[in-house]
């Protein structure tokens, strides 16, 4: 038996709501009452089962799960707080970290320690003689307050070879601290020197607001390179980390809008002006992680590129198109990529737009000139297709059929990927009014080109196989949709690349995309967010991350699902239809389920005098998509006879 199953097995789920502070009733075999987690006293739309262990709100709210989940909702906890609470309760001992974990861990945080010391160093060092230069350039070139200069803790570097080295290591640091800091660089013949020297020093700082590093501006006119940051250490990882966001994280929250520009100052400037909700990556490349982190903090997804003009025209679409060709899933330095940036979209149901700067002008600059200006450049942003049709025709002959050809060629493509087909309809009517044809010959001509998958090539991993557990008494009874999520979440373990298909799929039988309130247990919900991520990532294979970055706590889970599933075979479009099938099954036997709860309910406001129930539209609301689920299973079924 798994951890988390045992913790189950030990908790009596209407105990643990009642020490909550719910008051619960019997009714059947259920438990009722109001829910704790919005406001209502009229009608108890609460339920628990205690039996299979789980819950759900009828109510407003409209969720559910079982007691990982209820403890997570109810004292704002993740699923490690949650596992570390509820394993104490149930009396069960839980894996420890390893010394090996406990040791890097206070390393890293020593690492930071140090980090924060020499930003102060570099801060005090912005006020010196030395750092007049430095100072003035923040002040009259760049525009930005002393109050800013403050708040940003933005420094300045020494020209010499070892100011930092002698400064700590006389403090009592070692010159290795300081390497693994990225503080110092090494030469062929073993001398340690100073990395960063007459620069502007910007401390980068990670989503928590912990040191993680430095982004350096040359002061020397001829100084090579223009910007230095940090190298690669530990806790610094410029494809992890987005510059600005632990202040723009609120913001971004409230306005649930993020805004990415290219440069630090394109940060700090507009902050400065009061919009906070701006950030900026690492280097040139915005990847899928980095968009990941973003999209925690925004409820509708809304991410909007503000790229300077050279890095979001013409040019830069032509070779961030051929290059996404070439290689799709390959990180590359391009500004622009039109093709991986829709792919990210879709895989994170994010709504990616372009706003398009005034020509020869940067972020900052636009703020400083006009702050107006900026908040109509940000209301103008466009989809990214429009974005990409505008900008490859400036100073085009639009009435030549070559350019005509050339364009559809560039940006058919881009429509074929888009998962919606009302988008893609959309896009491809505006293309042809764009260049004056008719849609159908955009449709099946030849200007489309060859289709380009957006997915990996199958892969194959054997699954190690595990005994089936056995039964242990107090067990909570298994409903039988569990076995489904388990059968459905193993089919997509085995092979995540099947996440975009399966959701692309059911959008065609008018259903949506799978989500977490597809699986009623939390360590499902889990285990579906490592498939997710592992779509969102481009630095290891879809599998491999699955299998690295699930939860020891679930592994005895994974290897379960993996054997239940070893039995499918690895054909991609058998495992698509299975997957297919069963989550159809699986939202059926749910919304039966809720249905009749809600009949109950609405019956027994009926009983009390409540003729006008407020579960009607809820009843009329699930008949209607048991319908369509009806209609889909029904679709399935004479796909497969035919």
């Amino acid at each position: 038996m798994s951890t988390v199953d045992e913790i189950k097995s030990r908790l009596d789920i209407v105990d643990l709501v009642s020490e909550s502070g719910v008051q619960l009733r019997r009714s059947g075999r259920n438990h009722t009452g109001f829910c704790p987690f919005h406001s209502n006293t009229k009608t108890p739309a609460f339920v628990v089962w205690q039996e299979t262990g789980t819950w759900k709100c009828f109510g407003e709210c409209n969720d559910g799960g079982d007691i990982f989940k209820f403890v997570m909702k109810k004292e704002g906890w993740d699923f490690k707080e949650a596992l570390r609470h509820l394993a104490q309760k149930a009396g069960v001992e839980l894996q420890q970290y390893s010394p090996q974990q406990k040791e890097q861990a206070e390393a890293n945080e020593n690492l930071r320690t140090l980090l924060e010391e020499v930003a102060l160093f570099y801060h005090q060092q912005l006020k010196t003689p030395a750092g007049k230069n430095a100072l003035d350039y923040l002040r009259e070139k760049r525009g930005l307050s002393d109050e800013t200069i403050e708040a940003f803790t933005l420094g300045y570097s020494p020209q010499g070879w070892d100011t930092v080295l002698k400064h700590f290591t006389e403090r009592g640091h070692t010159e290795q601290d300081l390497m693994d800091a990225g503080m110092l660089s090494e030469n062929d013949s073993g001398r340690r020197y100073d990395r960063f020297r007459d620069r502007l020093m910007i401390p980068i700082r990670d989503a928590r607001g912990r040191m993680a590093g430095f982004g350096a501006r040359t002061m020397d006119p001829e100084g090579i390179p223009k910007y230095l940051n940090s190298p690669q250490t530990d806790i610094f990882d410029k494809s992890r980390l987005l510059y600005g966001l632990d202040r723009a994280k609120k913001a971004i929250r409230t306005q649930d809008q993020a805004v990415i520009v290219e440069g630090y100052l394109d940060v700090i400037t507009p902050h400065q002006a009061g919009f906070e909700n701006i950030i900026a990556p690492m280097g040139t490349a915005l990847g899928e992680d980095q968009l990941r982190l973003i999209k925690r903090y925004t409820p509708g997804n809304h991410i909007i590129l503000a790229l300077d003009p050279d890095a979001a025209g013409q040019k830069a679409i032509l070779r961030g198109l051929d290059a996404a060709r070439k290689s799709l899933d390959r990180e590359t330095e391009l500004k622009f990529d039109a093709r991986g940036y829709l792919r990210h979209e879709a895989r994170l149901q994010a709504d990616l737009r372009v706003a398009k700067l005034p020509d020869g002008l940067d972020p900052d600059q636009v703020v400083l000139r006009n702050p107006d200006e900026w908040v109509e450049v940000i209301k103008n942003a466009k989809p990214i297709v429009t974005h990409v049709m505008e900008a490859l025709a400036v100073d085009r002959d639009i009435d030549d059929p070559k350019v005509k050809s050339d364009i559809a060629a560039q940006v058919l493509p881009l429509i074929a990927d888009l998962p919606n087909p009302i988008e893609r309809e959309t896009f491809r009517q505006q293309l042809a009014r764009m260049l004056k044809v008719d849609e159908r010959a955009l449709i099946g001509g030849k200007a489309q080109g060859k289709r380009v998958r957006n997915r990996p090539s199958l892969r194959q991993k054997d699954a190690q196989k595990t005994a089936s557990q056995p039964q242990v008494a107090g067990v909570a009874v298994v409903h039988p949709s569990k076995k489904i999520e388990e059968y459905c979440l193993g089919i997509l373990v085995r092979n995540p690349d099947l996440l975009y298909r399966l959701d692309r799929a059911l959008q065609e039988f008018s259903l949506h995309a799978l989500g977490d309130e597809d699986f009623g247990y939390t360590e499902n919900q889990i285990l579906f967010k490592v498939v997710k991520d592992s779509l969102e990532q481009d630095v290891l294979d879809a599998d491999e991350y699955v299998s690295q970055n699930s939860p020891e706590a679930l592994e005895e889970l994974m290897q379960k699902l993996l054997a239940e599933t070893e039995g499918l075979g690895s054909v991609e479009e058998r495992l698509l239809e299975e997957a297919l099938r069963g989550v159809i099954k699986l939202r059926r036997m749910v919304l039966s389920d809720s249905l009749n709860q809600l009949r109950f309910f609405q019956e027994e406001a009926q009983e009390k005098g409540d003729v006008g129930s407020s579960y009607q539209e809820s009843v009329m609301k699930h008949t209607r998509m048991l319908r369509t689920l009806d209609e889909a299973q029904r679709k399935l079924s004479l796909r497969r006879l035919g």
